[in-house]
Parts: structure tokens; sequence; C-alpha cells
């Protein structure tokens, strides 16, 4: 299969290139915001909206992970940033199609678990859950799904992936919060009572595998693992694997807000989002409970 990829040098995008070409035998081309001489790399720019159009050549599958790092401080310009990477480019994208009369097999993007908001609650959310907090990431999801919708109308399927924290140990969460373990510092943030849901970067490459050759895997999936930990329990885990200490006290809300303004929310708050969907199409997760997760990892 001929497949086109968005973020494909990124935290999910590099594993996934590499799996889909070694193990699985697709023809995979990346979009980049470079110009190179890499035969399997194209140019493009979102704000000209402009891609060479030789990315389009027989084309079956396009995998959309293209969007900026929701962990920077969340200035009203880097707000604009999230929405253009995923909303303009998932729309340019689909323009390309259109103009040259393409249909795709899949479109598969990339969204969030803070689809639902970004709150802190036991309730236990499905893909068929409302939005319970109509805040600024749930916003930026809707309308990131929303722009993966409207390729229904040249996709035999369209596949939205609401991923939660990525645990991998080249980069993303995971280096940052072994480092303050590694120096003794590790502790619960806030209340330590939030929930933090998270997936393996392994299971997660897996499942986009799975989105692409499974023709049954259509609409919207949670990507999180089975066990959902509060932020406490995370922490602890984290340290136990290490053998670190983990300090008996909470980071303050009030530091964390001062430090990383309203990006602490992602932080500070955490919902319990259920993987039954997915479980239900067949999928296997390799990784689903975190000390397991962490003695591979860490």
């Amino acid at each position: 299969m001929n497949i086109l990829i968005t973020g494909g040098t990124g935290l999910v995008g590099r594993p996934l290139v590499k799996k889909l070409e070694e193990n699985h035998h697709h023809t995979v081309r990346i979009l980049s915001r470079s110009k190179s001489e890499n035969k399997n790399e194209f140019y493009w720019n979102i704000a000209k909206k402009e891609i060479d159009e030789k990315a389009f050549e027989n084309l079956d599958c396009i995998i959309h992970l293209a969007g900026a790092n929701i962990s920077e401080r969340w200035t009203e310009d880097h707000k604009k940033e999230m929405f253009s990477s995923r909303i303009d480019s998932a729309n340019l994208l689909r323009e390309y199609c259109e103009k040259k009369e393409i249909h795709l097999k899949a479109f598969i993007s990339s969204s969030g678990i803070n689809y639902y908001g970004t709150f802190t609650s036991d309730q236990i959310l499905t893909e068929e859950s409302a939005i319970v907090k109509n805040d600024f990431l749930a916003q930026l999801c809707v309308e990131w799904e929303n722009a993966a919708d409207q390729f229904s109308r040249i996709s035999d399927r369209v596949v939205c992936l609401r991923t939660a924290m990525v645990l991998s140990k080249y980069s993303g969460a995971l280096p940052m919060l072994k480092k303050t373990v590694d120096l003794n510092i590790g502790s619960a943030v806030g209340s330590g009572q939030q929930w933090m849901n998270w997936i393996h970067i392994d299971d997660l490459v897996k499942m986009y595998v799975t989105a692409v050759e499974n023709s049954i895997i259509n609409g919207k999936y949670n990507a999180v693992a089975d066990e959902t930990p509060m932020n406490k329990d995370f922490m602890k885990s984290l340290a136990k694997v290490r053998n670190k200490f983990f300090l008996p006290f909470n980071v303050p809300t009030f530091v964390m807000k001062s430090v990383f303004g309203e990006m602490s929310s992602i932080i500070l708050e955490g919902t319990r989002a259920d993987n039954k969907k997915i479980k239900s199409q067949g999928f296997d997760f390799k990784y689903s409970h975190l000390d397991d997760a962490f003695k591979n990892l860490v």
C-alpha cells in the first residue's frame, strides 16, 4: 500500500514509518517542511498551501500525525499554531486529494484523549461520551476530528485515534519524569488524585498499523492502556522501578500554574478513558499495565 504520512519524523511517526516499511512492506512517503533529496520525502508548506504533487501519485492511505507540541507554554501564537498545524494541514491534504481526484482506502488521524475536556472525574469515558468540559483542548480535538471527517467523501474509512500520553524512552513526557525521579525529587503533582491515561509507544504504533490494514477499523477510538493510575501512583511506580525515593509531599498547584500557565491543566487534571472499543475489534495490547511498561522503557 502507498501511504503518505505527516509528522513522520516525530515521536510516533519515526517508529511507525520503520514498522510499516520493514515489517509490513508498505511504501511510505513523508511530508516534510524542509526540502530534501530523499526519494521518500516530499515538501509541503501549510502557510503557502503548497504540497509536492508527486506525493499523491497512486496514493492509498494518509496518516495525519502532524501537530505542534501541546506541552509548550500556550501563548496566543502557539495556540494558533496548534490549530493550524492540525486542522489547516488536514484541510490542505483534502483539497489536494480532491483536486487530483484521489479516492483513499483510509484516512487515519491522530486526536487527543482531551476530546472530552480536561478535568478530573471518576467517570469512565467511552467513545460515545459527550464533551464534559468544553475547554481549549476539547475545542482543538473537535475541530481536528471534524477536519478528518471531511475525508469521508473521498475515503472508504476515516479513523481517529484519541491518544493519551505516549510513553517512549526517547522523547515525550517520560524522559523528563524519569529525570526528576533519578534526582530523587519525584513526587505527585497538584492533588495527586488526577487520573493519568497513557499508552506505550509500541502499542500505539501497532494500533496505527492495525488501522491501516484492518478494514473493520473505522471511526473514533480511545488509544489508552488498560490501567489508569492516579498521578501519585504513576510517580510512585516510576520511582520504584528506578529504585529511587518518592517524596511524600506534592508539588503545589500554584507552582505548576505559575511555571506552565494554562498548559498546566494537562498535568493537574485527568480523566479515565475506556479502551474496550478498540479491543472489541481484536486489538491486543502488549503493555496493559504500567509496571510492565516502565520495566521495558526505563
